[in-house]
């Protein structure tokens, strides 16, 4: 007895915008754009900690912005290959934002300012900012790389 089980592919045109959890791409772009804007708009203390931050921050955004364009699109023609590859993607995003947020981090700790200097404070302010927004980023890339995951099994 054979069962019937559905196809599973990825969402084309404006489905995109309307399906979980290619709906999160989103959050992803607002969050992961806040903390491009925000690293970028403070004083680099640590340069190497806050350069891979700045790359994490850009690379995704970079690649998420491919990958939507081309399922709007509907480049991936329905093959489950690209399911695979929207997996990968997302479960190296999520690694990279978790390693991201926990280095802004440490630097935002690190460069907690020790006088009532404002514009220090203001530039701390901001990398606590960047802090929380690294955070969610990485939050939507897990959820996102969970509910691929779940798709490409099913594939």
């Amino acid at each position: 007895m054979a069962s019937a089980a559905a196809a599973v592919s990825l969402p084309t045109g404006l489905s995109v915008l309307t399906t979980f959890p290619d709906l999160l791409f989103i959050p992803e772009f607002v969050f992961g754009g806040l903390v491009w804007i925000l690293v970028a708009s403070t004083r680099v203390a640590y340069q190497l900690l806050q350069g891979w931050v700045m790359f994490v921050s850009v690379f995704c955004f970079t690649l998420s912005t491919l990958l939507m364009c081309l399922y709007f699109c509907g480049a991936h023609g329905g093959k489950s290959s690209w399911i695979a590859v929207d997996a990968f993607y997302h479960s190296v995003a999520a690694l990279f934002y978790l390693s991201a947020a926990v280095l802004q981090a440490a630097t935002t700790i690190a460069a907690q300012p020790t006088n009532n200097n404002a514009n220090q404070f203001k530039i701390y302010q901001e990398d606590i900012a960047a802090v929380v927004f690294a955070f969610l980023a990485t939050l939507t890339y897990v959820i996102h790389k969970g509910f691929s995951l779940l798709r490409w099994k099913s594939s």
